[in-house]
């Protein structure tokens, strides 16, 4: 059927008209020509731009004017405002964080995503898409070793996925042990007895989840890990037994695969035996390291990852997927009972005597982007073997420099890396006292940071361990190499050196 309509509003939409096809294209192709100007071309990893810099007085604007400016005018402004002091994360020394740049089927994909905008809650807002995801997600559970019984739903990332492994452990524990529907009586009186084991090193979702869910930081219990930075089971297993007798009562393990500093995976088959000898659920997060089961190099790595009850994976890591995109897999698609809920406008009960799919019931998310058809089009596009060869080139490219780092007295690696994260610090050459020694080299480090970023060389992190800051580079990039890293090695050395002699001169005075 055709309608007349209001021709006036035809340019702002992508429609069948002519105004708006044509209007779409010039947009896009306007959009495209500002990213490339001010971001694929830039030679820099950063603008170097600092943050007391920040005040823009082109940034003092009206933010919805009477009357609106061509959008051509708009994008040239966000272009030399924002785009161009943005982070340049395909550069090959943007390298601080688990920050990846994205493929280019992914940016292809999300033009479709965002002009569609398909809504993934009910069948009738995403109909085709409410199926390529259910397929991508049992391609998922397939690929981490789950059997038929798994199931899954796209997340935003990590967070939320962790978040959710935890929710789905905390009501299954109170439903089996207590007989206690929480969602619908709300926390037992015995929740303040929850505990929850994970490694010293874990990822703060963990206490976030549990604040959230209404069992506090408290109910978190830290185990120490080994000289690699993995959980121990042994003390796992000490740790379990010590809350019982104490009269607590434990209802979950976090294993990581792939913390967040390190990159270092927890043993998963001593940890797993654990949780099935005590009855307690298994969540691996594996947002970092789950890519690893691409390669058949490093695979062996997540031996033991399908006795997981739940399972966190972020593709916008080592899958190389715009923000944001991530998943959540569990290896019995009963356990998304313990959260389903019907609304008479957004998926009757009705629906699943009809044999039609709302996602909306294995989500704590309503409204939820398409985010699958990025990673489908990005698997199709690369094949594994591809996406192999990406992962490990950054694994063996982060060895290569780590064992730059362990021969040169300039340096103090960590330990060497599981994955492609790398932590080490400058050490200065001089021997005060340890107490000032830790003073100098905690200041110095931090400097070598902020000049690095200041002059746009390159963007890298620091995190602490004991008394020490240490710098970090995640090198997922794998257009990274190690002459990149020499060379970013020698600016380093060259930054602290001139530093340690400044702020060791008699007339430096505090």
């Amino acid at each position: 059927m055709t309608f007349d309509h209001d021709r006036r509003f035809d340019h702002f939409f992508l429609n069948q008209s002519a105004d708006g096809i044509s209007s779409y294209k010039a947009a896009i192709a306007d959009a495209a020509e500002i990213l490339i100007q001010h971001f694929a071309s830039s030679t820099q990893a950063y603008s170097g731009l600092m943050p007391q810099q920040y005040k823009f007085p082109e940034f003092d604007f009206e933010l919805c004017p009477e009357q609106g400016n061509p959008l051509s005018d708009v994008l040239q402004q966000v272009g030399e405002l924002v785009i161009q002091h943005s982070a340049n994360v395909s550069h090959p020394t943007c390298i601080a964080h688990l920050h990846c740049p994205s493929l280019v089927p992914s940016l292809a994909a999300e033009l479709l995503i965002s002009a569609t905008n398909q809504s993934m809650d009910s069948w009738d807002q995403s109909p085709a898409a409410t199926f390529l995801e259910q397929s991508v997600i049992e391609g998922l559970c397939q690929l981490f070793g789950f059997n038929h019984q798994a199931d899954g739903v796209f997340t935003s990332g990590g967070t939320q996925s962790n978040f959710m492994g935890l929710l789905l452990a905390r009501d299954r524990y109170a439903k089996k042990h207590l007989q206690w529907s929480i969602q619908e009586q709300g926390l037992p009186p015995q929740a303040a007895q929850f505990r929850i084991l994970c490694s010293d090193v874990a990822h703060f979702t963990v206490r976030q989840s549990a604040a959230l869910l209404g069992l506090g930081h408290q109910a978190v219990v830290t185990v120490p890990t080994d000289a690699d930075y993995r959980l121990s089971p042994s003390h796992l297993e000490q740790q379990i037994i010590a809350l019982q007798q104490e009269g607590l009562c434990p209802i979950a393990i976090v294993a990581t695969a792939g913390t967040t500093d390190f990159g270092s995976i927890d043993p998963l088959p001593g940890i797993a035996q654990l949780a099935q000898a005590y009855d307690l659920w298994l969540h691996v997060d594996a947002a970092y390291g789950g890519a690893l089961i691409m390669s058949d190099t490093y695979r062996h790595l997540l031996d033991g990852i399908a006795a997981a009850d739940s399972l966190t994976i972020d593709f916008h890591k080592l899958f190389y997927q715009p923000i944001s995109c991530g998943a959540f897999l569990t290896k019995e698609r009963t356990n998304f009972d313990l959260l389903k809920l019907h609304a008479d406008y957004l998926n009757p009960e009705t629906n699943e005597q009809l044999d039609i799919l709302d996602l909306v019931v294995k989500s704590v998310q309503t409204t939820r982007r398409f985010d699958a058809l990025k990673l489908f089009m990005s698997m199709q596009c690369l094949g594994r073997k591809t996406f192999a060869d990406m992962i490990e080139t950054t694994i063996d490219t982060a060895r290569e420099m780590a064992a730059l780092l362990k021969v040169d007295p300039a340096f103090e690696l960590v330990t060497m890396p599981t994955i492609n994260a790398v932590v080490f610090r400058y050490v200065p050459q001089s021997q005060p006292s340890n107490q000032a020694t830790a003073a100098l080299s905690n200041q110095i480090n931090q400097a070598i940071r902020l000049k690095l970023i200041q002059t746009g060389q390159a963007i890298i992190a620091q995190t602490q361990i004991g008394d020490f800051v240490y710098l970090k580079v995640t090198l997922l990039n794998p257009r990274t190499t190690i002459a990149h890293l020499k060379s970013l090695l020698e600016e380093i050395k060259t930054i602290g050196q001139a530093l340690e002699t400044s702020l060791l001169s008699p007339t430096n005075e505090c």
